[in-house]
């Protein structure tokens, strides 16, 4: 992921490797990389520098370990403390929670780069799930329950429902876990893979940034 200090983080996302970074609060290491451990903003601190000039080195004094910049994530700070509501058009966060034959059933987390106060519902339509083939679309092999989907919202729906769109090639699942449990990655544009037993699920994977 992008590492700015602006970018939101949502809980079992990738922050990079351990070898450049050193996990501060709302992280964890997982197998030599860094992961958040919650939805916040994700902020980077430098190591301070010693004051005074650069000592120059020679081969009589080695250079000393290189101090690495920490990162964290944490909740403060993230939004404003205003109630944002999605509009049409907006790129929005959101998991799935439910799995029906016609549509996936989600609760939006995230509206652009503000974590919502309140969690809003939201509908991912058969028809409304790819721009390709809508007739061969079938829910279950797109989405499972708990994975995190990047939708695009297209109509305010009904009382209960925003409708929500993934029809384009970076919209999708962009974190899904296997039924071992374990985090999965993307292998193609329909299919995520267990690191672990090597098993491939379906998925309508968000082509990458």
């Amino acid at each position: 992921m992008a590492t700015s200090t602006q970018s939101i983080a949502i809980p079992g996302q990738i922050l990079g490797p351990a070898s450049k970074y050193l996990a501060g609060p709302g992280t964890h290491i997982h197998e030599s990389s860094l992961y958040s451990s919650l939805l916040g903003v994700v902020h980077i601190k430098q190591p301070a520098r010693a004051p005074g000039p650069t000592k120059r080195l020679n081969k009589i004094t080695p250079a000393g370990p290189t101090e690495l910049p920490t990162i964290s994530v944490s909740r403060s700070g993230v939004g404003e403390k205003h109630e944002v509501l999605p509009e049409v058009n907006n790129t929005v966060l959101c998991r799935v929670i439910r799995i029906m034959p016609r549509q996936a059933v989600v609760t939006i987390l995230v509206c652009g780069d503000t974590v919502l106060e309140a969690e809003w519902q939201g509908v991912i339509r058969v028809q409304d799930v790819r721009a390709t083939e809508k007739d061969r679309v079938k829910i279950y092999e797109s989405f499972r329950p708990g994975d995190i989907v990047r939708a695009e919202v297209i109509s305010l729906g009904d009382q209960a429902n925003y409708y929500l769109s993934t029809a384009r090639n970076e919209l999708g699942v962009i974190m899904a876990t296997s039924e071992a449990g374990n985090t999965m990655y993307p292998v193609s544009w329909k299919e995520y893979r267990d690191p672990e037993t090597g098993f491939s699920e379906l998925r309508k994977v968000a082509k990458p940034y």
